[in-house]
């Protein structure tokens, strides 16, 4: 059974991994077996997250590259493709988050928020999947979203547009590419413990609100959603396709 979920031989792409949900994602795949690849905008903080992880006895190596920036994806994908480096899995994980109200929101904050939560998805997953396509042996992406995939919140509309359109975003993956054995799947974190969170976290009403709406009456932990990721990324999860798996400690399921 435990060969299931074994990333053996598995190369895995984590976007935006160099702190938070995406390092924390990334040391799971890598603990799973997988050799992964750390991705940020910044090479030192890559770097550091890199060596956090070798330091381990982990499979890890990284590439610093913009994730809004089409020729600079494309420009990492031919580079693999040159030293020979086959991803077979891909964590679209890079985030932001802007809060201000919509009417006071200014179309560059918006259109940041959505080229960094929805657009890099889109581009970074155009290239992996052609080369999964290409290959013809299949490959795993899980798209990253949020409660806001389902649910919206005053404040952060551009966030909810953009997890929003992760959801559907995912199914589209599915539709176009389940025929040559591409799973294509996405997470959606409850309220998580992350430094982007912080300022929530230590906000007494945000922090006692939290607790009170949701029913495990506490916020998650990053590491609480590797369990996931693996399933998602591993031969265990062959014929779920589309799909979007809250991890959110029962907070869509009450009212």
């Amino acid at each position: 059974m435990t060969q299931l979920f074994d990333l053996s031989g598995r190369t895995a792409l984590v976007t935006g991994s160099a702190r938070g949900i995406g390092f924390a994602l990334a040391e799971g795949l890598a603990a799973a077996g997988a050799s992964v690849v750390l991705n940020g905008t910044h090479a030192d903080t890559v770097a550091e997250a890199v060596a956090r992880l070798q330091s381990k006895g982990l499979g890890a190596h990284g590439r610093a590259f913009d994730v809004t920036n089409e020729q600079a994806v494309a420009d990492a994908f031919t580079q693999w493709d040159q030293d020979g480096v086959q991803i077979d899995i891909l964590i679209n994980n890079a985030g932001i988050q802007f809060r201000k109200p919509l009417v006071e929101l200014e179309l560059s904050d918006w259109q940041r928020v959505i080229d960094t939560n929805l657009t890099s998805a889109f581009l970074v997953a155009k290239q992996a999947a052609r080369r999964m396509i290409a290959r013809g042996s299949g490959g795993k992406i899980v798209n990253i979203g949020s409660l806001t995939s389902e649910a919206a919140r005053a404040t952060v509309g551009a966030y909810t547009a953009a997890k929003g359109g992760i959801k559907m975003l995912t199914r589209a993956m599915s539709a176009e590419w389940a025929s040559s054995n591409i799973q294509a799947n996405a997470i959606g974190p409850g309220y998580i413990l992350t430094d982007m969170n912080k300022p929530l976290v230590d906000n007494p009403a945000f922090d006692a609100w939290v607790k009170s709406s949701n029913p495990s009456q506490r916020w998650g932990k990053p590491e609480e959603l590797v369990g996931t990721a693996v399933y998602l990324a591993s031969a265990a999860s062959s014929y779920v396709n589309g799909q979007i798996i809250y991890v959110d400690g029962g907070w869509l399921a009450v009212l």
